[in-house]
């Protein structure tokens, strides 16, 4: 049994397509409604048919007042990290301390070359991202004294003033595959998120990650219950169980809650865009999952009020 100390949280993971134009921030509405935890949006910035995210998240806080929000994952190679920082941080005390970071090293270098960044190799992404996390820290800290400035290969910041401070602790979670980004999330970030349906052999693979994580904490002297543990999933509701999380709700609830017992995982954000599908994981699956949880580990059930 794996425990990394984390209450459990459920989500969303909303594509921000432009048509109906209004259709991604209701997705938010509808999360907040069935009492999910988060609403996240995939970042694609080089995609025409998508809202900007960081654009959708500010309008998705305007549309909600409890639930928290994220990217899933925010490209950083077409987002300055200086900039990113106090957009997050805006959007934070704007929002009532409600705004996390997922956060990625970025991927389609095709595309992103043609929206006018460097193209980098696999290694130099994750240089950079390492420098783009200090960086965002830096101007976070506006309880220190002088300004930013920071040196780096891919990252330069020349004297800018620092804050302003989020509203509360924001969580940068990173989507995580390969072991050196993992150990760099056991070292810097407050979370890894992948997706599952990446993992070539699927839920297995979640302990590979989890050591490497471990390995990063432990390099740096780091507690590993410090990185929450979060998955991207998705699944379909069926009469009968035909596969994993493809079946009724409480065959969901034993999958997701198998993934936590064995794996740590505390964090679970679906992958739909139907309203329908939304309510129903919150209201039978989440629960569900923290029942079975709670009653394996001998714990009182979670609630969830322990936000990010």
């Amino acid at each position: 049994m794996t425990d990394y100390g984390h209450d459990l949280l459920f989500g969303t993971f909303i594509t921000p397509t432009a048509q109906p134009v209004h259709q991604a921030a209701e997705l938010a509405v509808v999360s907040e409604r069935a009492g999910l935890d988060l609403a996240t949006f995939q970042d694609h910035p080089y995609l025409p048919r998508f809202h900007d995210t960081w654009t959708l998240l500010s309008y998705a806080a305007a549309r909600t007042s409890r639930i928290h929000l994220s990217g899933n994952v925010l490209n950083l190679p077409l987002r300055p990290p200086a900039v990113l920082a106090r957009a997050a941080a805006s959007l934070d005390l704007l929002s009532g301390g409600r705004i996390e970071l997922g956060i990625g090293a970025g991927g389609f270098w095709d595309a992103i070359e043609a929206m006018g960044s460097r193209r980098l190799t696999a290694g130099e992404s994750v240089a950079a991202l390492e420098e783009g996390l200090e960086v965002i820290r830096a101007i976070w800290a506006a309880d220190q004294p002088g300004p930013v400035r920071f040196k780096g290969e891919y990252y330069q910041v020349n004297g800018a003033k620092r804050g302003p401070a989020p509203a509360h602790d924001i969580k940068i979670w990173v989507g995580a595959y390969k072991p050196r980004m993992l150990r760099l999330v056991g070292r810097l970030a407050d979370g890894a998120l992948p997706s599952l349906g990446y993992l070539p052999n699927g839920p297995a693979d979640l302990e590979a990650l989890n050591q490497h994580i471990d390995e990063g904490a432990a390099a740096v002297d780091r507690d590993p219950k410090a990185v929450r543990r979060l998955l991207n999933i998705a699944g379909q509701f069926a009469p009968t169980g035909q596969s994993f999380l493809n079946g009724p709700a409480e065959q969901w609830a034993e999958d997701l809650a198998g993934l936590t017992l064995e794996y740590g995982v505390s964090t679970f954000i679906l992958a739909t865009d139907d309203p329908a599908t939304i309510e129903r994981f919150a209201a039978e699956v989440a629960p569900a999952t923290r029942e079975l949880v709670a009653a394996e580990r001998g714990s009182g059930p979670a609630s969830g009020e322990n936000r990010p």
